[in-house]
């Protein structure tokens, strides 16, 4: 829901600055459009950075450390899972 708030406002802004350039208004048009493109590439970026919780423990090679967090989104709890070689880390929902 937030995502589609934000991605909405960030089109909004970009309209805006559409709308300035036409009528000759370049500065507060960059604004507009620098605030648009920060919001929707920011939100979009966010969701391809930020990995998916798994479903279930992982296989061998991976240590559950104590580190424990509730998802703000699914709000289930979390545990995290380091891959003994690599130090990858993987965020499994209890």
């Amino acid at each position: 829901m937030a995502r589609s708030l934000l991605i909405a406002l960030g089109a909004a802004l970009l309209a805006g600055g559409v709308l300035c350039l036409q009528a000759g208004q370049f500065p507060a048009a960059a604004m507009l459009c620098l605030w648009g493109a920060l919001l929707i590439v920011g939100t979009l970026y966010e969701r391809f950075r930020y990995k998916p919780l798994e479903a279930a423990p992982l296989g061998r090679g991976w240590t559950r450390t104590t580190e424990r967090f509730i998802d703000g989104e699914t709000g289930k709890p979390v545990t995290v899972y380091v891959e003994d070689r690599t130090g990858e880390r993987k965020y499994v929902a209890d």
